[in-house]
């Protein structure tokens, strides 16, 4: 009897903890789902600030008759303002950007797009980024998408 009594305790605690585990987890990756879809959001914001910082540059502005540089230039500190927020409010969830350039390749972390012939670099490296990826407390919610080094014939 009192094995018995010593059994049911020790599976109600394994289950207390067990559901305690279930629920931490729960409410850490709560939001996944949300972050994933905001990714999208950031890498059209990455672009219209690239695009838009591009054609700054081209611009002469002793030539400007319409008025254009003020416009572009407000639309391009408030593109800039837009992704830090976005940053600040992604770091403060813990999801984190990563870069993998010059890493090897890691299919758990990375998708393989495209292949780069290349002799100078360590084949099965990271030569190319085309997305970045993200993670969420160290979990992998979006793998980057890069281009990697084969040995060239």
């Amino acid at each position: 009897m009192k094995d018995k009594v010593l059994r049911t305790y020790a599976d109600m605690e394994n289950i207390m903890d067990r559901t305690k585990r279930e629920t931490d987890n729960s409410k850490k990756f709560a939001i996944q789902n949300f972050a994933k879809s905001l990714l999208d959001v950031v890498d059209n914001l990455d672009r219209a600030s690239s695009v838009v910082k591009e054609s700054f540059a081209k611009i002469d502005a002793s030539k400007d008759t319409t008025r254009a540089v003020p416009l572009l230039k407000t639309l391009i500190e408030g593109v800039e303002m837009t992704e830090k927020q976005l940053a600040e409010v992604f770091k403060k969830f813990e999801v984190e950007k990563y870069d993998p350039t010059n890493k090897v390749f890691d299919p758990h972390r990375h998708n393989a797009v495209f292949q780069v012939p290349d002799n100078t670099k360590a084949p099965n490296t990271v030569a190319v980024v085309l997305k970045a990826g993200y993670t969420l407390h160290d979990r992998i919610i979006r793998p980057a998408e890069v281009g990697v080094i084969i040995k060239a014939e």
